[in-house]
């Protein structure tokens, strides 16, 4: 027996294709919500340019999770992204914060009301993550609030006009298929007097929303674009109006030697360039601090609380010393660290104008932004260690990026426990009553570096020419010890001492390098360790950074071909 399906015209096929008719009804509620999102981040940000980075809600938000985020989840975004941590930060950010927009968006078509609800919480959560910022005043409230009030107004017409579409939408479908939808009345003209009347009205209904939704993304792309032109202006036009003039040292840093460098190209410059040095800090925006807005408060466990501000700083008689920067993060045979004339004056002379009580053992260094460092008084007291209150880098002003106006630079210990910028606070206390940013976390008090060296030369899996001497070379460091020896072996040979670059300080890092001999074709490794002035060899241990710093001998390998 055969069963014959009825179908009214135009019906035929309407059960499976109605979630696609719903999915595409959706799209422009999530479109709403999108850029109703940001219409307010775009301009909070351009208003935020009038009262400084902190005021702005995404830079807020960027650097409370930052501070809120694990050390682990830290460590894992500077050893895989390395500079580039906190541009995967804001994509991150974009990402999630598109997909709640989208899904406010779809809320709103629902139950408009509910979806302005959860827009505003959003917004007012964000609003408090920017007052609680340690730089924020109560003004710096006021470009989330302008920016929250036009992104709910614009939430409000781009929902309306989107619920406009579907209707229409809805409308047109139901005289296509010759039957009216339930919250519109039958039109007794018949469908050919009803279809011009529901199609013009989704055509004016499709134009209104488009409209809105293209001055909605003009006004966002405009705004997120302005707003970063003018902060990159005024970046500039500060940089150049507060420019300091450096002083002449008063002690010079030593000559460097033409045999601080081994010549091996590959191998990087002995002073690294500003534009090459790294950086790693919890700084989602580079803090903006005018040289004559800058002071230096010493406080704490002191008999006299000392003060200092810049241009007293600068007519200080300043100092010159070749120092390197490494940071803890830096994975075995990494580049997160690099080597710099600097400018400064001594912190110990600036701590013995504050006399600090004999219980004290530790400072805390504060940044303007709030980030805090532990570094041993010993250490910053040590009259055989150029522990400096930086002010210059390699003949020029500090970069902004490096800590401009000034910044704390102390040899041998890891910057996470000593290299504090944009500083503007030392507090001598205790070990034992105060703990700063990554101590929290669980890493080491006191950071002390670690022996260490890399192979620059050549790189991981490099293809050598067969036939010519195979020249291997790097750099090693162990500051405030000294290097005393490197050497090196091929795959799994016996040890082999390397020549070593003029040692120009032993608070720098050497190159080193070293030549093998008619070396098979084939696959072959060559591992380095280095030895420091006081006997200590660098260990082929393999540890993760966290909490002490990596260990393990850097090795590569490489093709002879």
């Amino acid at each position: 027996m055969t069963e014959t399906v009825h179908e009214t015209p135009g019906t035929a096929g309407r059960g499976s294709s109605r979630p696609a008719r719903r999915r595409r009804r959706l799209i422009p509620h999530l479109i709403a919500g999108v850029l109703a999102a940001a219409i307010f981040l775009g301009v909070a940000d351009l208003v935020s340019q009038l009262f400084g980075p902190a005021s702005s809600p995404l830079v807020s938000l960027g650097s409370t999770i930052i501070t809120l985020s694990p050390s682990w989840l830290q460590d894992f975004a500077i050893s895989y992204f390395g500079s580039n941590n906190k541009l995967v930060l804001y994509l991150s950010m974009g990402v999630v914060g598109m997909i709640l927009a989208a899904l406010i968006g779809a809320l709103a078509r629902r139950s408009l009301r509910l979806a302005v609800g959860l827009f505003s919480a959003v917004a007012v959560l964000l609003l408090i993550v920017v007052l609680l910022r340690p730089e924020s005043s109560p003004l710096d409230a006021l470009p989330t609030l302008v920016g929250a009030g036009l992104g709910i107004l614009s939430l409000l017409l781009l929902s309306g006009a989107a619920t406009g579409l579907t209707r229409a939408a809805e409308a047109a479908q139901a005289d296509r298929a010759g039957s009216a939808p339930l919250d519109r009345p039958a039109d007794t003209r018949g469908a050919a007097a009803t279809r011009p009347s529901t199609e013009d009205e989704r055509a004016h209904s499709r134009r209104r929303f488009l409209g809105l939704a293209a001055a909605g993304t003009a006004i966002a792309a405009g705004s997120i674009t302005f707003g970063r032109s003018v902060n990159a202006l005024g970046r500039e036009a500060g940089s150049a109006a507060a420019r300091l003039v450096l002083p002449s040292p008063a002690v010079r840093a030593a000559a460097i030697p033409a045999g601080a460098s081994v010549g091996v190209d590959g191998v990087p410059a002995f002073i690294t360039p500003n534009n090459d040095f790294y950086r790693i800090d919890t700084a989602l925006v580079v803090p903006e601090l005018a040289p004559q807005d800058w002071t230096l408060r010493i406080h704490g466990l002191v008999e006299e609380e000392v003060t200092i501000d810049m241009d007293e700083l600068l007519d200080l008689p300043l100092q010159e010393h070749h120092i390197t920067l490494a940071c803890v993060s830096n994975p075995v045979g990494g580049d997160l660290l690099g080597n710099a004339t600097w400018l400064g004056y001594p912190i110990r002379e600036l701590l013995a104008r504050a006399r600090p009580l004999s219980e004290a053992d530790m400072v805390l260094s504060r940044s303007i932004d709030g980030w805090t460092a532990s570094t041993p008084l010993e250490v910053l007291t040590d009259e055989d260690r150029a522990c400096l209150l930086a002010v210059g880098m390699n003949g020029e002003p500090l970069p902004a990026q490096h800590g401009y106006p000034a910044r704390m630079v102390v040899p041998g210990l890891y910057g996470y426990v000593s290299a504090t910028k944009w500083v503007t606070e030392l507090e001598v206390t205790r070990f034992d009553a105060e703990t700063a940013y990554w101590t929290d976390r669980g890493w080491d008090a006191e950071g002390p570096i670690l022996v260490a060296s890399r192979i620059d030369v050549p790189r991981p899996l490099a293809r050598v020419a067969s036939g010519e001497e195979l020249v291997v070379a790097g750099s090693a460091w162990a500051q405030h010890e000294g290097i005393e020896a490197v050497e090196v072996r091929l795959d799994d040979g016996d040890w082999e001492a390397v020549e070593l670059g003029d040692e120009v300080s032993i608070d720098t890092w050497r190159q080193w390098r070293h030549a093998f001999a008619d070396v098979d074709s084939g696959r072959h490794s060559v591992t380095v360790r280095a030895i420091n002035a006081a006997g200590e060899t660098q260990t082929d241990e393999r540890r993760d950074p966290i909490p002490n710093a990596a260990t393990g001998q850097h090795r590569i390998e490489f093709s002879v071909e």
